[in-house]
């Protein structure tokens, strides 16, 4: 053993053997419990920053910290290599998409090898390559026969700047998600997935995964999804001034409304629809000019998607037209407005502006009347208005119903019962359920994807690829202008074909499909990866999955997540598994965020690498100014990293400088794992000191340690470690259970300074103490594996007396002894009048009136309570003693 830690040779050693005897191979063993840790597949951009590492070392440490409890771990890596940069590439660069990608992976597995992660690289996949992409288009046919899979004419989002498509949930706010500019509108034959057939499923099923996933993922889920539970209620439009008129569902002339609240249908104060809506374009000729102009500015913002997620400001425009309340008979007013999106519900709803958030806000921009129809109990009001009762924000609570005619006096919930019945029986209306989800269009104009396996032929019309065809290979290359065409449609090798039914000249679908199909189903792929015939053996998939622990960004809660959820589905339905959620917990790390620099004079945002920038700061280090290698000045931030923003940090110059096992503890150890992380590349110089103090304790002791130990003794100093040795345990142990990963490292902290303060030297120790810094020094290394996995399998092998490895040496996770770990004292605060101003050492098992005793008798407390009254004195046993006193 070196006298000093020299962490590329010991990190370089141990990879090597890690390798070479293939430790992280995982193979089906029923005779252990099973372990299936994942994190979420990367795109291979050609380089990771420090926060792909915080995500991976997440991983990685559960993944040993289960092997070391005994469980057979599957940790599994892959690429999720179709996408739109590499099709950027090919155009700026001049470069072939497959080299790109191929090129990246290369570089972006040797910066993982030199991490030291404990991946299966035997299982690795690539979602561009035939193998895997064969299943994609498996699992299309399978879809389209079951009706799964559908073409039809629609609207899609659609990004000019990479002339693509994208799916609402890569549209959220209006941005595209991969650049960040705004997305329009574009009618396009598109390739859907039936999502909207799992809609419930998707919903009730989140019942299974409650105590596993995060609330704020499964709250973004349940509201992307959507469910609602209402009335279509039918709103005639009026053809005779004062008739009261009521028209059956469906019937020309009304408008369909989609409601929740039936029970505040008193209190509209107008219909307001989209401005696609049909009864807008029935109606056009019949507008004044002025109203078309606004219609038609309305349409033309509407060409960029909203985010269902966040508030826009309120714009719309009075038609003219007029319906009728079937209820009131009141005459209303037909607006359009911008917050009424065709695409979900019926593309109309009743205003109620008392008490709807949103409509209050349309009512009060536009001077509109707030008409209060629902009360709280026992508080029924004289006047109709919220204007007379002044009244700043709608009461959006259940109550009861004032203003409401006969239903004047009734629970909303007794009203929604009665007033759907009676709509049902007039016939305008009836009970419903909606969702916001929408069904999912793959299809892209892309070649960097997998084709979709999909003929056109004049005889038979659309025709399924046959099986035994897959895969529909990607031709090598097509031309990638960047002109929004599918580059597949100029390759006649790839399209023209002979059509699977008659033999006859045909052609191909030459969309490619959404890259989110890939990341949709990779985690069965990994338990089966070399399968030609099949996505994957059903029999490895029941061993292995579903996923125990899944790490990622809660950036996808509404887009993979759900995706791969719809998938699991499916799946189960065809029989490959046999239950409903894929994933058991998942947990999302918190952005690892750096310094970023960029001038915006041109209204975006032009980055500047940190690394050529001159940076003034004050004496705390806070940055005061930022010029750019120009002299011209920059604004400055705190963001996440990224390559687009030039701040991510290169984890090769991490480990190059300060080693793996230093880089990877400090990004567990800074802060709580889904929180955010600040980037600090002194907080690494913090992880070196620690790794070299465990370090130095080794080599100290390395010698007396392997000599004849003894448990029993009288040695206090033994005692104490041993004490802390298996506290340490415990805590650690709680936090790994808890994903809890920067508490761990706090609590080896403290056992490494205990070992250090034993006070003894290790010549003249004796043989409990021997044995008490042998345990102390065993369970230190062996809980700092997850973390330094390197530096760990360097001391464990000179603690043992062989280089075999941890978990070849058939090592364990330390074993936690309750009886060791209790503390012959303990410290307990005491407090006068609630201030804290002694402690008093004493045995857990001490009566609280002796506790009481030796509060009052502490010389610390005698100067707040001499000559004072004590009025009481409370004991909490075992936590606190509080004097109170007056005088």
């Amino acid at each position: 053993m070196d006298e000093k830690y020299f962490a590329k040779k010991i990190e370089q050693k141990w990879q090597r053997k890690w390798a070479g005897d293939h430790t992280f191979r995982a193979e089906l063993n029923s005779d252990r419990p099973k372990f299936y840790a994942l994190e979420m597949l990367p795109y291979p951009s050609g380089n990771l920053h420090m926060g792909h590492v915080r995500n991976y070392s997440a991983g990685d440490a559960l993944a040993w910290y289960k092997r070391l409890r005994g469980f057979n771990v599957m940790h599994p890596i892959g690429w999720d290599s179709f996408g739109q940069p590499a099709e950027d590439a090919a155009v700026k660069r001049g470069v072939n998409p497959r080299d790109w990608t191929e090129d990246n992976i290369e570089v972006m597995r040797g910066q993982l090898e030199r991490l030291g992660l404990s991946y299966d690289w035997e299982r690795q996949m690539y979602a561009h390559r035939p193998e895997y992409y064969k299943f994609d288009q498996w699992f299309f046919l399978k879809m389209y026969e079951k009706g799964l899979a559908y073409k039809r004419l629609t609207q899609v989002n659609w990004c000019e700047t990479d002339q693509a498509t994208l799916s609402n949930e890569q549209a959220s706010g209006g941005l595209c998600w991969r650049c960040g500019n705004q997305v329009t509108k574009k009618d396009l034959e598109q390739w859907f997935l039936k999502t909207t057939a799992y809609t419930d499923q998707l919903l009730d099923d989140m019942a299974e995964i409650e105590a596993g996933w995060p609330q704020h993922v499964l709250k973004r889920q349940r509201d992307w999804i959507g469910r609602s539970e209402g009335a279509f209620v039918e709103f005639k439009v009026r053809v005779a001034t004062g008739a009261l008129n009521r028209v059956p569902i469906g019937a020309p002339g009304s408008i369909r409304v989609f409601t929740t609240r039936i029970d505040t249908i008193y209190g509209v104060n107008a219909v307001v629809v989209a401005a696609e809506h049909p009864i807008i374009e029935a109606h056009r000729a019949t507008f004044v000019t002025s109203v078309r102009t606004e219609i038609d500015r309305i349409v033309a913002a509407n060409l960029k998607p909203k985010d269902r997620e966040v508030e826009i400001e309120k714009d719309g425009i009075d038609t003219g037209l007029k319906v009728l309340n079937p209820f009131s008979g009141e005459a209303l007013p037909v607006w359009v407005g911008n917050y009424v999106m065709m695409e979900y519900g019926t593309g109309a709803v009743m205003s109620v502006p008392a008490h709807d958030e949103r409509d209050f806000d349309f009512a009060k921009k536009f001077g509109l009347p707030i008409r209060q129809v629902i009360s709280e109990p026992n508080m029924a009001h004289e006047h109709h208005t919220m204007q007379a009762l002044a009244l700043e924000r709608p009461l959006t609570e259940y109550g009861v119903l004032v203003h409401s005619d006969y239903w004047n006096g009734k629970s909303s919930e007794e009203a929604m019962k009665g007033m759907t019945a009676w709509a049902v029986k007039q016939g305008f209306g009836e009970p419903a359920t909606t969702y916001r989800l929408r069904d999912w269009g793959i299809s892209r104009q892309r070649f960097w994807g997998s084709p979709i396996p999909i003929i056109y032929c004049d005889a038979c019309g659309v025709v399924a690829e046959k099986y035994e065809n897959l895969p529909v290979r990607l031709p090598e290359s097509a031309p990638i202008t960047g002109t929004g065409e599918s580059p597949l449609a100029k390759v006649p090798e790839f399209y023209e074909t002979n059509c699977p039914k008659c033999n006859g000249p045909a052609v191909r679908e030459t969309d490619t499909m959404d890259t989110f199909v890939d990341s949709s189903w990779y985690f069965f792929r990994y338990t089966d990866p070399t399968n030609d015939s099949m996505p994957f053996d059903p029999g490895a998939a029941a061993y292995w999955t579903p996923v125990d622990q899944y790490i990622g960004g809660d950036d996808h809660a509404v887009m993979h997540l759900i995706y791969a959820r719809f998938w699991s589905k499916v799946m189960r339905d065809l029989g490959l598994v046999k239950f409903n959620e894929p994933f058991k917990r998942l947990l999302t790390q918190g952005m690892v965020v750096g310094e970023t620099f960029f001038d915006d004079q041109t209204g975006k945002r032009i980055y500047h690498p940190p690394t050529k920038v001159a940076v003034s700061r004050d004496v705390k280090g806070k940055i005061t100014g930022a010029v750019s290698a120009d002299g011209e000045p920059l604004k400055y931030a705190i963001e996440r990293m990224s390559k687009s923003k030039g701040n991510g940090v290169d984890p090769d110059e991490m480990v190059e400088i300060y080693g793996a096992d230093a880089s990877r503890l400090f990004v567990m150890f800074a802060a709580p794992i889904d929180n955010e992380l600040v980037w600090n590349e002194s907080g690494i110089e913090g992880a070196v000191t620690f790794i070299q103090r465990v370090w130095r304790s080794v080599y100290r002791w390395r010698d007396a340690i392997g000599e004849t130990a003894d448990p029993n003794g009288s040695s206090t100093a033994a005692k104490k470690l041993r004490q802390k040795t298996h506290q340490t345990v415990k805590r650690v142990s709680d936090s790994f259970e808890s994903l809890q990963f920067n508490t761990p490292v706090a609590a080896l902290m403290e056992l490494s300074n205990a070992i250090g303060d034993i006070g003894v030297e290790p010549a003249a120790a004796s043989k409990d103490e021997r044995f008490a810094v042998r345990e102390a020094l065993s369970a230190l290394v062996l809980m700092l594996t997850p973390f330094a996995p390197h530096t760990s399998e360097e001391l464990y092998s000179v603690i043992v007396g062989n280089e075999d490895g941890i978990l070849n040496n058939g090592a364990r996770f330390p074993d936690y002894q309750p009886e060791l770990a209790k503390a012959d004292e303990i410290e307990i605060p005491v407090q006068v009048n609630g201030k804290l101003r002694s402690r008093v050492m004493a045995s857990p098992a001490t009566a609280n009136e002796e506790l009481e005793r030796m509060a009052l008798a502490d010389e610390k407390v005698r100067e707040f309570t001499d000559g004072k009254d004590v009025v009481k004195v409370i004991v909490v046993p075992n936590r606190l003693v509080n004097i109170v006193v007056k005088g």
